[in-house]
């Protein structure tokens, strides 16, 4: 056990300079900082989570082994009879027994449509809009820094601590921030403040989406809209209900404190209001009120939200309609949804409070990445058996079945092989480049991408997408996934009969995975936040 929790802490040398006085003055000083880092959550695989996907691939696909024996047992029968058999057995029994016939044809006429009825509709994505802020939004790191200082909020221990955090954050110099954060010795988490920021960028996003897709307002059947915390009376969907006069039956839901991982279950609400309503067309909108995730205190763990997250919106259309395949881009195929709240290590990992001096933050836990690293193991060894090709799922299958059968086999630790070396200990890595074309993994930032990369053994292009929309816009909570799609559309990398892996995980602490296929090849479109940099990417991360 000791062995384990060693395997999951990682230490870093950190030069401290060079000791200005005391007995010590002028000799060099270090510290060593120890770590919790995200688990290789690959290596240890519960065998229930492998069975969860398989038990939905089987579910959805009983009419996959079913159909082929019956056609198999059919032929057999037709292909035992002569032609002039055949000939005389179909019109020498219709000719005697026409009634019969008759209601076979009308018994097989009407299970056909009871099962085109009963099956659920596909859900095809038209577009998607994201809010890009206006220029005077824009702040540097040091401008950061330096407004940060001036509003009088934090002492120089609190600003030199997010001094560190933006180094290391993988966010540049062109992210989006509301100004009202860094005003002097004012509260900005108002509702006056929180709805002029909310408003602004969700009525943004949708004037875009309608206009490219050509929708009214009115058209429109489901609305979902997911903020984590900000959340007034009336609420956020209310207030576009009202903006934009929407019908009076419209089935709205507002989804909040669920963090950034709310918009893959934005998504899965929509899919599910479509196909049990048929309303026809979906919106889902979401965004994060960044004033409200603003702490002007004290403690390192509430401070770390004011370094990484960042304006930010999202709207997506959604529809049920087999009309609209025509002009949709993508077809949703998979949500696989993962919640770790009945571990309390998880559900305090990020945790909204007050601080000593009650001042209102949000708390992020070191456990966060052991407690994100469990999560995405459950939540991709469930989704694995329903998007990996066959021979992928054999591989890691038989690996993981390995380990559970002789344990003291599996954890012998044995040197560095080849990959094609059987004799290797490790377990199998499932390639996902082989089940997936594109990823957008949630940017949260770089550290997590570079573990997510290791674990899941991503090449530095996969996640691309990812480390561009956190340079360029930072942590936009669950809107990030759509800066990243909306990358990849930019680059013009989307061509028809591609999968698109959505990953997003937050409080809860819950992980969850949208999969889309792209039903044509997505052109690069003429509106996008990207279109005035794209070309300078990826050049510019390494900058």
């Amino acid at each position: 056990m000791a062995r384990e929790e060693q395997a999951l802490l990682s230490t870093e040398i950190v030069n401290r300079g060079v000791e200005p006085s005391g007995p010590d003055a002028g000799s060099p000083t270090f510290s060593v900082r120890v770590r919790r880092r995200l688990p290789d959550f690959l290596q240890s695989v519960n065998l229930k989570y492998v069975r969860l996907g398989y038990h939905y691939l089987i579910s959805h696909g009983v009419y996959l082994a079913t159909i082929p024996v019956i056609v198999l047992v059919c032929g057999a029968e037709v292909g035992s009879l002569s032609r002039d058999e055949l000939w005389r057995k179909v019109w020498g029994e219709a000719t005697y027994d026409l009634a019969t016939v008759l209601a076979f044809l009308a018994v097989l006429a009407f299970t056909i449509s009871v099962y085109i009825m009963s099956r659920p509709r596909p859900v095809y994505l038209i577009d998607f809009a994201c809010y890009k802020p206006a220029d005077e939004l824009k702040v540097s790191k040091a401008e950061f820094i330096d407004l940060a200082r001036k509003s009088g909020k934090f002492d120089e221990d609190s600003l030199a601590f997010q001094s560190r955090l933006l180094a290391k954050s993988g966010i540049g110099d062109e992210s989006y921030m509301p100004r009202c954060v860094f005003e002097p010795n004012a509260n900005c988490a108002t509702m006056k403040e929180g709805r002029a920021e909310a408003s602004t960028a969700m009525f943004a996003a949708l004037d875009e989406l309608f206009d490219k897709c050509r929708v009214r307002p009115k058209d429109v059947g489901v609305l979902v809209v997911n903020c984590s915390l900000f959340n007034p009376t009336p609420s956020l969907s209310a207030m576009i209900v009202n903006h934009y006069k929407m019908r009076g039956n419209i089935l709205s839901y507002n989804l909040g404190g669920m963090g950034c991982s709310a918009g893959v279950i934005a998504i899965d609400l929509a899919r599910d209001m479509l196909q049990a309503s048929g309303a026809g067309l979906a919106v889902v909108v979401s965004t994060e009120a960044v004033s409200f995730t603003w702490y002007p205190g004290k403690r390192r763990s509430m401070l770390i939200p004011n370094a990484f997250f960042r304006a930010g919106c999202a709207a997506v259309l959604l529809s049920n309609r087999r009309r609209d395949f025509h002009r949709a881009k993508y077809q949703l195929e998979h949500v696989v949804r993962t919640h770790k709240g009945a571990d309390d290590r998880a559900f305090r990992s990020v945790y909204q409070e007050e601080d000593e001096q009650r001042i209102k933050g949000l708390s992020i836990s070191r456990d966060l990445l052991e407690v994100g690293g469990h999560a995405l193991k459950t939540n991709i060894t469930t989704l694995g058996p329903l998007v990996l090709p066959f021979s992928e799922q054999l591989l890691f299958f038989a690996g993981v079945l390995f380990r559970h059968l002789f344990p003291s086999k599996a954890s012998t630790p044995s040197p560095p092989t080849t990959p094609g070396d059987a004799s290797a200990a490790a377990p199998y890595i499932p390639d996902f480049k082989r089940a997936f074309e594109h990823f957008c993994m949630h940017a949260a930032s770089r550290n997590v991408l570079e573990h997510l990369q290791s674990n899941l053994g991503l090449h530095n292009a996969d996640l691309e997408a990812s480390r561009a929309a956190l340079h360029r816009f930072g942590n936009t909570s669950s809107s990030s996934i759509w800066y990243e799609l909306a990358y990849l559309e930019a680059k013009g990398r989307v061509r028809r009969g591609d999968r698109v892996w959505q990953l997003a995980f937050g409080s809860g602490f819950k992980c969850n995975s949208a999969v889309w296929r792209a039903v044509r090849r997505v052109r690069r479109p003429a509106r996008s936040p990207w279109l005035d940099c794209i070309d300078q990417y990826p050049a510019r991360m390494d900058a």
